[in-house]
């Protein structure tokens, strides 16, 4: 009865050795699963931060061109109000020249050009070296 006990005990300590190790590998397998899983995850941290990287200095090329043309807009948009305030004096000296001589001039209107430039009732004609010597 002895050794059978024995016996019985040694099979139980195999037993519960195998399980040891079996749960030991097990968790040796998880920790190595969870270390590649991190270490894929640090690389895919570094990728995106380089496409973060290259996206601000898209963004910061685009914010930069965005801040030249609306510079650019504000100086021509100040052009614009100048040049329709000149015309508009311009048009009054030919409204008194034709009273004073009685010729009767064909005077265009100055067109409301500041709230929207876009919609000109009259064609774009080009500037010649005469009209700038009038101003």
């Amino acid at each position: 009865m002895t050794s059978l006990k024995q016996n019985q005990h040694l099979n139980y300590d195999e037993k519960k050795m195998k399980k040891l190790m079996s749960n030991r590998e097990s968790a040796r397998r998880s920790r190595k699963k969870k270390q590649q899983q991190l270490d894929e995850l640090r690389v895919q941290i570094n990728q995106l931060k380089d496409e973060n990287k290259v996206m601000m200095r898209k963004i910061d090329g685009v914010t930069g061109a965005f801040v030249a043309v609306n510079s650019e807009n504000n100086v021509m948009r100040a052009q614009l109000t100048d040049l329709a305030d000149r015309l508009r004096l311009l048009n009054n000296v030919l409204y008194v020249a034709q009273e004073v001589s009685g010729l009767v001039m064909d005077i265009p209107e100055v067109p409301d050009t500041l709230m929207e430039p876009w919609q000109l009732p009259c064609p774009v004609q080009p500037v010649t070296a005469l009209d700038i010597d009038m101003f």
